[in-house]
């Protein structure tokens, strides 16, 4: 027999989407992958790698020379110390980092605080190692926590708290007073923080990132995971981090060696370099995904499209409701990629308790030329399913 948790999985909304794209030559505004290959140099120093480099295993933890640049990068960055020697794993990307946290750190029946809208992979991964999920649904349009929802959902049995900030799929960032609140529940309980941050620097102007491991009581009770692949726009590298402290990283590491054990050497080498020397990148890349957003946002509203503020990510959402579609996000983006030629993600497929139905996820990391015609084609969406409802056909 199948494993029961995997058996019941429906196929991700992602992968869904995408595929529909792809046979209906459709615009994918879905799934978040930006057009652009990435910095040139970073992928030099890859190729480079490869040729010139170690092609044998490297060490399970991840090769010095990335460990360190990642400590000097979150000193850099974030005012964060780290022992590289100690507090850094490198990781076959963030979704493996967080499998190895899931693992390492919960024992059958301990609870785990989850925050809805829940990107797909932690509750089945929660719930393979044993934990019990506790639910905090979040409210569009800010997405905010609420402290009497954030406070009942804690408990004596609570083992852990998953926070993803910058948040996928709403694209805001956690304000200082609600990071403040979540800490202080996190010491009172005495609850370790999995925070999955791979969207850190991805941020825009004025909003800033502040890591939860950096608020009072936080550094010893936080594994703070990160991605090099969202850095630098290269999602299908893999390559991310987990950074702890001590008594925290020796366990991690224990479950990150039976997981991959270990990254591909000239990913962690061109990483390394590019953590290194890529200050203007760091500047420069989250203004340009600004004016990515805007345009598209703009586009949007001259079509008649509520959009809802996005502060971080590759994502915007449009408000369905406020837009006067009618049907819900499900219906609504079946027929933009079926009748209209263009894929978005419901939001209601991040939430597993008393959905939201009317938010649609966007991803503004594509060419101008794109965006226009993918707000064009939304409008089409729009139109048609305003003619169903008028028509009475919308369910």
């Amino acid at each position: 027999m199948a494993n029961r948790i995997y058996q019941a999985l429906p196929t991700t909304i992602f992968t869904v989407m995408s595929g529909l794209a792809q046979e209906r030559g459709a615009i994918n505004l879905g799934q978040g992958f930006p057009d652009e290959p990435g910095p040139e140099a970073v992928r030099r120093q890859a190729a480079d790698a490869v040729l010139s480099g170690n092609n044998q295993y490297p060490p399970m933890r991840g090769i010095a020379e990335l460990r360190q640049a990642a400590a000097r990068h979150y000193q850099r960055f974030q005012g964060l110390g780290f022992d590289w020697r100690t507090e850094v794993t490198v990781t076959s990307g963030a979704t493996e980092a967080l499998a190895a946290a899931f693992l390492a750190l919960i024992e059958p029946g301990d609870e785990v605080v989850l925050f809805q809208p829940v990107y797909d992979s932690y509750l089945p991964m929660v719930r393979r190692a044993g934990g019990a999920p506790r639910l905090v649904r979040l409210e569009p349009p800010d997405f905010r926590l609420d402290p009497a929802r954030l406070q009942a959902a804690f408990s004596d049995r609570t083992r852990l708290v998953v926070l993803n900030n910058p948040l996928n799929p709403a694209a805001t960032v956690a304000p200082e007073a609600d990071l403040a609140l979540l800490a202080e529940l996190c010491v009172r309980h005495d609850v370790i923080a999995v925070c999955d941050e791979v969207w850190e620097q991805v941020v825009f102007a004025p909003r800033r990132h502040l890591p939860l491991m950096g608020f009072p009581g936080m550094r010893e009770r936080t594994v703070k995971i990160g991605s090099a692949g969202k850095m630098f726009a290269l999602t299908g590298w893999k390559v991310g981090f987990l950074c702890a402290a001590p008594p925290l990283t020796e366990v991690l590491a224990k479950a990150h060696q039976f997981l991959t054990f270990t990254t591909p050497p000239n990913l962690q080498a061109a990483v390394a370099w590019g953590l290194d020397n890529s200050a203007d990148w760091f500047a420069t890349m989250p203004a340009a995904l600004a004016q990515s957003r805007d345009l598209l946002s703009c586009a949007l509203r001259r079509e008649g499209f509520r959009v809802l503020e996005s502060h971080g990510t590759y994502f915007l959402n449009v408000d369905l409701a406020a837009s006067g579609v009618a049907e819900n996000d499900m219906a609504f983006c079946l027929r933009a990629v079926n009748e209209a030629g263009v894929a978005a993600i419901p939001v209601s497929a991040f939430y597993e308790q008393a959905p939201v139905t009317n938010v649609v996820r966007l991803c503004f990391a594509k060419r101008d030329e794109t965006l226009e015609e993918g707000a064009r084609r939304l409008a089409k969406a729009r139109e048609l399913s305003l003619r169903a409802s008028r028509a009475g056909l919308n369910t």
